[in-house]
């Protein structure tokens, strides 16, 4: 791995920013805030789901923040949930950014007869990101299913 070269405190303040939205976006989700997850995205943003990460084509692409609630309330079918971030690189130019994150997202379910199951999913976040009035927010997020694992609780 390279040396870090010394950055600049603005740049150190846009990684933090840009890490601190990653976070927000899954805080969000397990909160089930759909309406302060939306508003972590520009309003002409791009939301791409790959059920399967290899496909070439997306399994859903939604486009504008207002058409992201239903994906967003799609979460209430699981009783509880847990996505937790792990790395993620940046790579910043202007007020404009790039960057891809993991995340394994845990989904619990309950069945009819009252069996609890939870669904992992390893997921890549490809990003784009916009600073619009000195904030950053999604500009394009592309989800990428790297796979699912379900089993019983």
């Amino acid at each position: 791995m390279a040396p870090h070269s010394s950055i600049s405190p603005q740049e150190t303040a846009d990684r933090l920013a840009i890490r601190e939205l990653i976070d927000a976006y899954a805080h969000c989700a397990d909160r089930r805030d759909a309406k302060g997850q939306m508003a972590l995205f520009t309003e002409d943003t791009r939301f791409l789901v790959f059920m399967d990460a290899t496909a070439a084509a997306p399994t859903q692409e939604l486009h504008g923040r207002e058409a992201l609630a239903p994906v967003f309330d799609a979460l209430n079918v699981y009783q509880a949930t847990t996505h937790f971030n792990g790395q993620s690189t940046v790579t910043l130019d202007g007020t404009r950014a790039t960057g891809e994150s993991y995340c394994l997202a845990h989904h619990i379910s309950a069945g009819d007869d009252g069996r609890r199951t939870i669904m992992i999913a390893s997921i890549r976040y490809l990003d784009e990101f916009a600073k619009q009035d000195g904030e950053w927010y999604f500009a394009e997020r592309r989800l990428m299913v790297d796979w699912t694992e379900t089993r019983g609780l």
